[in-house]
C-alpha cells in the first residue's frame, strides 16, 4: 500500500501535531505515521508541570497550545476533584491570568496556562488533528533496518512494519529517537561528547559535581553487606571507574516516566506490588533515610485536580539510573525491554515506599495519601504511556548548537526559535568512590543568562547527507546544549519552524538547507513565532 503526501512527519510528538498543524496551515499535504497509539509524547504522558523557561519565548502554535489550556480549565466541570479556586496559582505557574495574550487569527484575547493533566493535553492535541482535518496512521513503525529508500541525498519513501509505504517530497523526523534521521543515513551522535570538542565546561563526564541535591550528601556504603567488599554491589551500581572530570563517553542521562498522581480518595488506585518486585533494588534509599534525610517530596509538583507531575529528586529516586544505555541505538524488542525494566523499577519503587518497614513511618505516611489516578491513562491500568527519553540519538547538522550558544555567547544566523531553560542533564552512572562510598555522576543545573536563539541548521542534516529531512526533537547539539533545549515547548517551536522550512522548500524547489533563509524568518514572524 503506497501512500503519497507532501511532507510526511514521523512520530506522534507534540513536536509533530504542532509540525502537521503548520504545514495544514500552509496549504500542503501532511500524513503522520506515528508509531505511538496516544499523541503528545511526554506532554500528555505526565509532563504537566510544564519546563518552560521565560514563558515570553514561547509563541506560535506552542503558545495555542498553552492558551487551549487555560481556556480548558475556565469551564467550572473540569474541576471535578478539586474546587478552581482551591488550586489557584499553585505551582511554578500562574493560571489565572492572561499573560502575553496573542492573537491567532481568531480575534480574541487568549490567557496562557502552563500546568495541566496529561487527559487534557492529549484531548487538545487530538481536538488539533480533528480541527485540521489531518490524516495520521497510528501504532505504525518505521521498518528497521532498510526501512528508509533514498535517491542521491534524497529520502523517495519510508517503509513500515505493517508493509505500508509512504512517500513525501519532505520528511520531517519528530521522534524522540531519531530512527527515520538515521537509517536515512544521516550522521548523528549518542552519548556525551569531551569538553575539548566543542570547548565547553559542561560536558562529558562531572565526576566531583554536585548539583541540585541529586546526589548522596552523606557517606552510603555501596555493598550488599556494609563494609564488605566481597558481598558485591548493590543494584545500579557500576563497578566501572567513571571516565576523568570533561572526558566523552557513551552515556546517556537517566529516564523516568513522570507519574501523574491523585490524592483524592475517589480517584486514587493504590501502588501494586509489579511483577518481579526486588526490596534490594531499594536498599541505598533505605540507607538514605537512616540518615534523617527529608527531601524526598520535593518534586511532587502540584498540577489540577488534587494531582500532580511527579519527577526524580534526591539520590536515589524515580530515575533509573545507568540502566538506559542500550535504548537509542536498541532494535524494538531491546527498547521494550528498557521500558519494562523502568516500569518495573518505578512500580517497586512506589510498592516499596508504601509498605517496607526500613522506609521511615512519615515516609510511609505521606505516601499513603497518594495513588495513581484512576481517571488518567485508563487503557494502560493509569500508567503513562510514554517513558521520558530524555535524550537519545543527535544529528550532527548543518549547525551544532553548543553550550556556548545556549549560555548566549554567539551569534545565530537564521533564528527559528528560542529556549532559555537551565542546562539540565541528569545523573548517568553510580559508581564507587575512592573513599569507598556509593556517588552519583552527571547531573548539572547550570543557568543561562537569558533566553537565547535558536539556529535554523541545528533542524537540517548537511547537504551531503539528506537534503528532504528536517530534525525538530534530535536536534544538532552537543550533549550538554541538548539539556536546555530538549524541553517540550521547544521541541513544539521547533516543529512548527520545521513545517515551514518544509513548505518553503516545496515550494521554491530546493533542498531543506538552500531555502530562502529571509522568507522563512518573515514568516515565523508573521505566525507569532518568538525569534528574540
Amino acid at each position: 500500500m503506497m501512500i503519497e503526501t507532501d511532507v510526511l512527519i514521523y512520530g506522534g510528538t507534540a513536536s509533530a501535531v504542532i509540525a502537521a498543524v503548520q504545514v495544514t496551515r500552509m496549504s500542503k499535504q501532511v500524513v503522520i505515521v506515528c508509531p505511538d497509539k496516544h499523541l503528545g509524547g511526554m506532554t500528555s504522558s505526565g509532563l504537566g508541570f510544564s519546563d518552560t523557561g521565560k514563558t515570553e519565548t514561547i509563541g506560535g502554535l506552542a503558545r495555542l497550545f498553552y492558551e487551549r489550556v487555560y481556556e480548558h480549565y475556565q469551564d467550572a466541570s473540569a474541576w471535578r476533584w478539586q474546587g478552581q479556586e482551591s488550586y489557584g496559582n499553585t505551582g511554578q505557574k500562574v493560571w489565572g491570568k492572561k499573560v502575553a495574550a496573542m492573537d491567532h487569527g481568531s480575534g480574541h484575547d487568549h490567557g496562557s496556562m502552563w500546568v495541566f493533566e496529561p487527559h487534557v493535553a492529549e484531548g487538545i492535541f487530538d481536538a488539533l488533528i480533528q480541527e485540521y482535518a489531518i490524516i495520521i496512521y497510528k501504532d505504525e513503525w518505521l521498518t528497521r533496518p532498510d526501512g528508509v529508500s533514498k535517491t542521491s541525498t534524497n529520502i523517495h519513501h519510508i517503509n513500515t512494519l505493517s508493509g505500508k509505504q509512504f512517500t513525501a517530497k519532505v520528511f520531517i523526523d519528530a521522534t524522540y529517537e531519531g530512527d527515520l534521521m538515521a537509517e536515512a543515513g544521516v550522521s548523528y551522535h549518542v552519548g556525551r561528547e569531551a569538553n575539548s570538542v566543542y570547548g565547553e565546561t559542561w560536558n562529558g563526564s562531572q565526576v566531583g559535581v554536585l548539583h541540585h541535591e541529586h546526589f548522596f550528601r552523606n557517606g552510603i556504603d555501596p555493598y550488599v553487606t556494609p563494609g564488605e567488599p566481597a558481598s558485591g554491589l548493590l543494584p545500579s551500581i557500576s563497578a566501572d571507574a567513571p571516565a576523568p572530570r570533561g572526558h566523552g563517553d557513551t552515556r546517556i542521562q537517566a529516564y523516568c516516566y513522570r507519574m501523574c498522581l491523585s490524592k483524592h480518595p475517589d480517584n486514587r488506585v493504590p501502588f501494586a506490588k509489579p511483577d518481579g518486585y526486588n526490596p534490594q533494588e531499594y536498599e541505598l534509599l533505605a540507607r538514605v533515610f537512616a540518615t534523617g534525610r527529608r527531601d524526598y517530596f520535593e518534586k511532587f509538583d502540584p498540577i489540577p485536580n488534587l494531582k500532580t507531575d511527579t519527577n526524580n529528586h534526591g539520590p536515589i529516586s524515580t530515575d533509573y539510573i545507568g540502566q538506559n544505555y542500550g535504548y537509542p541505538e536498541g532494535s524494538y524488542r531491546e527498547r521494550e525491554a528498557v521500558i519494562n525494566n523502568h516500569k518495573r523499577y518505578q512500580q517497586g519503587l512506589m510498592y516499596f515506599l508504601t509498605t517496607d518497614a526500613r522506609v521511615p513511618t512519615w515516609v510511609r505516611g505521606e505516601m499513603a495519601q497518594w495513588g495513581l489516578p484512576a481517571d488518567e491513562f485508563t487503557d494502560n491500568s493509569h500508567w503513562p504511556h510514554q517513558l521520558y527519553i530524555r535524550e537519545a540519538r543527535r544529528i550532527i547538522g548543518e549547525c551544532v548548537m553548543t553550550e556556548r550558544d545556549v549560555l548566549g555567547r554567539s551569534d545565530i544566523d537564521t533564528p527559528v526559535g528560542m529556549g532559555s531553560y537551565t542546562l539540565d542533564s541528569h545523573n548517568t552512572q553510580r559508581y564507587v568512590t575512592a573513599e569507598g562510598f556509593v556517588q552519583n555522576e552527571g547531573d548539572v543545573f547550570a543557568r543561562p543568562d537569558r533566553p537565547y536563539q535558536i539556529d535554523y541548521g541545528s533542524l537540517t542534516p548537511t547537504a551531503s547527507d539528506c537534503s528532504n529531512l528536517l530534525v525538530p526533537v534530535c536536534v544538532s547539539s552537543s550533549h550538554i546544549a541538548y539539556g536546555s533545549m530538549r524541553m517540550e515547548p521547544v521541541f513544539m517551536i521547533l516543529g512548527q519552524s520545521a513545517a515551514t522550512a518544509a513548505v518553503h522548500a516545496i515550494e521554491q524547489g530546493c533542498g531543506v538547507q538552500e531555502i530562502d533563509r529571509d522568507n522563512l524568518v518573515n514568516r515565523l514572524k508573521e505566525d507569532k513565532q518568538r525569534l528574540q
